[in-house]
């Protein structure tokens, strides 16, 4: 008897896109309630499972995992009903996956026994009606958790507007929280990836090349991006430190300051403060 056997994953061109790995955590954290036992459960250190939340969180635009606050036990982590959906969809397209394969199975076992095999046309009534209706929203963000880089930030928006230069123009993404992100770029850069208002895109930005400020300071700054929001996290370390900044409209981005930045500018979860970048310092990609 032959037996068959297939995994799932989903591929543009040369690229995979499958997301199986990011899902897994997200699955974690919804069984666990914490990001250290959801981290141990599949094999990724405590800053490499946060890294990957900021990172998913931002390519929903919208919260995937959420701190709860107080409660019996203190608080925790959990799912967000976004995250859920993510979760069923991803489980329905392996479940489905897998009745195909016993189908093909079944097929293959028929036609070495000498009965007839069933038509491809019986393919749709051996397969679920369970996809969700918005399947296509759900494959777009499981193809945007597969983006790459090595910057640290990493925010979805849409072209807003396009300025043109005699060399460089400014483009204007809007992310969405309804904050705006400015990036200057060659007109060759423009055109060769089809930026328009409208036009969906993602924004890198390096944390090395991130400032960070405290609102209460006045003054005024000449870059052009400046995104308020909380700390959410400080990771210390001997010579300079991570400050990952929950945005007000949602989503994250991290900077890496001096040690010193810390206790001068009063830095701790909670404290209000701003992100800062030039727009030279943004790079911009498409899907």
């Amino acid at each position: 008897m032959l037996e068959l056997e297939g995994a799932i994953w989903f591929r543009a061109g040369a690229r995979e896109w499958g997301g199986k790995d990011r899902i897994a955590l997200l699955a974690a954290i919804g069984e666990h309630g914490s990001i250290t036992a959801a981290a141990r459960a599949v094999g990724l250190s405590y800053k490499a499972a946060w890294d990957a939340i900021d990172a998913m969180n931002n390519s929903a635009g919208e919260a995937l995992v959420a701190r709860a606050v107080g409660g019996k036990g203190g608080g925790g982590t959990q799912l967000t009903e976004r995250a859920q959906q993510l979760i069923r969809t991803y489980r329905t397209l392996e479940a489905e996956h897998r009745r195909f394969v016993a189908w093909l199975g079944a097929q293959a076992n028929a036609a070495t026994a000498g009965g007839g095999a069933s038509t491809s046309s019986d393919i749709a009534s051996n397969l679920s009606s369970d996809l969700p209706s918005d399947l296509a929203t759900d494959l777009g963000l499981m193809r945007r958790f597969t983006v790459r880089t090595s910057a640290r930030n990493k925010l979805f928006g849409t072209v807003e507007a396009v300025r043109r230069g005699a060399v460089n123009d400014e483009v204007t993404l809007r992310l969405p929280g309804d904050q705006r992100i400015v990036a200057t770029i060659t007109r060759e850069s423009t055109e060769t990836l089809e930026l328009a208002p409208g036009v969906e895109a993602f924004a890198l930005i390096k944390a090395s090349s991130v400032l960070i400020g405290v609102e209460d300071v006045g003054g005024q700054l000449s870059a052009s991006n400046q995104l308020p929001g909380h700390v959410a996290r400080v990771v210390d370390g001997a010579v300079n430190a991570e400050i990952v900044l929950q945005l007000d409209g949602g989503g994250t981005i991290a900077a890496i300051v001096p040690h010193t930045a810390i206790a001068d500018l009063s830095l701790a979860e909670g404290t209000r403060a701003i992100a800062i970048f030039k727009a030279s310092s943004v790079i911009v990609g498409t899907l």
